[in-house]
This record gives structure tokens, sequence and C-alpha cells, in this order.
């Protein structure tokens, strides 16, 4: 691609706007800075960016090479630069050494689980584990879901918005451990105590005349699994 001089580029312009009305042409295609900017591109008094040579090249249905062969070689010289980068950036997906774990929303239902799992939608940037991490404690990807927080039960170790990764094959109650419960029909995450022979879902947080713990028994109280990771931007 032959270059041009802002002269050259001046002059091939001019003759474009022969007969032709600067003012209109600048209003109808929006040429930045208006009909003195046509005239000072004109003119050579001051050479194009590339917002005035696009509108150009669309006001005369040709290419930007033909506007200007300068401006059309930076646009092509930035495309490669983020080619480039783009082929080295990591496709975390397909990484041999991470695994992706599933952000959802838990959908509550009768049966032998009491619950079934439903990906979300946009849910932003989802959690990645070293494999290695997982497999030294036995965890498989594809029996760890994540889920957002609710609520202010579990504060100050959870806070609402936080994410956590539940283990949904390990279902057995553990004294002051976190899981998440079908309770009643609601999904809730709370801690497990042992008290009197019998398992309570206990809150974190300290006003328990607001969040009172309450007996974990029977069909009304489902064990999803046990949270084994938080995400959070509390601090």
């Amino acid at each position: 691609m032959n270059q041009w001089t802002t002269e050259e580029e001046a002059a091939r312009l001019a003759a474009r706007f022969e007969g032709i009305s600067q003012a209109a042409f600048a209003r109808d295609h929006q040429v930045p800075g208006g009909a003195s900017m046509v005239s000072q591109h004109i003119k050579g008094r001051r050479p194009m960016n590339l917002a005035a040579a696009t509108a150009y090249a669309a006001g005369f249905g040709v290419s930007l090479a033909e506007i200007s062969p300068r401006l059309a070689a930076e646009v092509e010289a930035t495309k490669a630069l983020q080619r480039q980068s783009r082929s080295h950036e990591v496709d975390l997906d397909n990484h041999p050494d991470l695994e992706r774990i599933r952000r959802v929303t838990l959908r509550l239902e009768a049966g032998v689980n009491g619950f079934a799992v439903q990906s979300e939608e946009n849910d932003g940037m989802p959690i990645f584990f070293r494999s290695d991490w997982l497999r030294q404690r036995g965890y498989k990807p594809y029996q760890l879901v994540a889920i957002k927080v609710m609520g202010h039960s579990m504060e100050p170790t959870l806070y609402p918005d936080d994410m956590v990764v539940i283990n949904t094959a390990d279902s057995e109650p553990k004294d002051g451990k976190v899981f998440a419960v079908n309770y009643e029909g609601q999904a809730v995450i709370k801690r497990l105590v042992r008290d009197g022979g019998t398992w309570w879902l206990s809150s974190d947080n300290p006003d328990q005349r607001r969040y009172p713990r309450k007996e974990c028994a029977s069909s009304a109280c489902l064990i999803v699994g046990q949270v084994i990771h938080k995400q959070s931007e509390q601090i």
C-alpha cells in the first residue's frame, strides 16, 4: 500500500469534493469538526484523523485506503496486534491444569436429593480450581457447584452476593461445618451443630433473636452438600 504525503491526501480529497457542498457533506455524514474541518483537510492544513477519514470513506462509498492509505495501514497494524494478543490469551475452559466450576441456581424439589441445579445465564466470571488441588482433596469437578449467598444470616462468615462452592457428594452432617440445605423448600446456607442428640441449623450472625437456630430433621431438612470454598469481595 503506497503511502501518501499530507499534501497528496489533501489533493485527492479535494478532487472528490469537486461539485459537492462541503457543508452538506459534513452535516449528512457527520464529519467531526464540520465544514471548517473539511476545508482544512482539503487545503492540507491539518492531517485527517481516523474518525474523519472513516466519515469520508462512508460518504463517498469507498474504502478507507482510498481516502488515506496511512490511516488504513495504522488500522491494519492495530488489528494485527490484537490478533497476536488474543493468540497468547489463556483459554481457561480448555486449560489442562484447570477445572471450571458451574455457577448455578438451586431448584428445590421433592425427592431423594431434594434439589436440582440450573445453570445461571450471564453469570459473569466462572470459578476455576487447579486440577491438582481438587485431586488432592478428593473432589470431583462434576459434583461441585457454585451458588450466590443470599441474606445476612451467616455474617460475618458470609455476606450477600458472596459465592460459595458446594460439594454435592458430601451430604453427611458434620458438627460445626457449613452446608447448603433444602429447608422446608428454601435454599439456605447454615452451620450444622449437634446438640442433645439433634442436628440444628445455626446462623453465624450474632443476632440470634432474628436468626434463631432451627432443628434439622426428617424430610423438611435435606442437605445439598458441604461448602468447601468461598469467594468474597468483603475484606
